[in-house]
């Protein structure tokens, strides 16, 4: 089923703006301003309609909303663990830290699917998206240490696996992923 995506864009206005405004539990505080962001937030949905897409499938979005929460869950999972990492490493009195580019080929194709994962290998300490190649599809990655590199390249292959999925990229998750690419020569995963 195919709807206009400006409407959806302001219910979710709308509950952000009860998120942003930190609303009591209440049920009648949290109608108050859902329905407050929902006035504000129609018409400026509607105004900026033009950048959206024109129609959103909500079918396809209930099928991706499972990997979407396993992608976040993994997401989350892995960005506590570099918090103690980069924290550990620090603080230790020998830093073990040796940097590394590595180049990082991708199966997924979408532009939204290779934004979200170099948006969350930035956000995740101790990694940095550097560029992205369209030629080769592939992430040019800094990372902390690039001694162990199954420890970097494993969670960034699992969320592009969730990544396939939400998106339905051509590509599957059974599909074998690319090798990386190290210091130009050819890396082990």
């Amino acid at each position: 089923m195919n709807v206009r995506t400006w409407p959806v864009a302001s219910l979710v206005f709308a509950a952000l703006w009860v998120f942003i405004r930190g609303v009591e539990l209440a049920p009648a505080a949290l109608v108050g301003q859902f329905l407050f962001g929902l006035v504000v937030g129609l018409p400026v949905a509607f105004v900026f309609r033009r950048l959206y897409v024109k129609r959103i499938d909500l079918q396809q979005g209930v099928y991706a909303a499972p990997y979407a929460g396993r992608y976040a869950a993994t997401f989350v999972a892995e960005l506590i663990r570099a918090n103690f990492d980069v924290a550990y490493r620090v603080l230790a009195p020998d830093p073990r830290i040796e940097p590394e580019v590595i180049l990082i080929p991708l199966r997924v194709r979408s532009d939204i699917a290779v934004t979200i994962i170099a948006n969350s290998i930035t956000i995740t300490p101790g990694t940095v998206t550097l560029d992205h190649d369209p030629e080769t599809n592939a992430l040019y990655v800094h990372v902390i240490d690039g001694r162990d590199l199954e420890s970097v390249v494993e969670p960034i292959r699992t969320w592009e696996t969730y990544a396939l999925e939400m998106f339905t990229e051509k590509r599957s998750p059974d599909d074998p992923a690319p090798e990386i690419i190290v210091d130009g020569g050819t890396g082990n995963e």
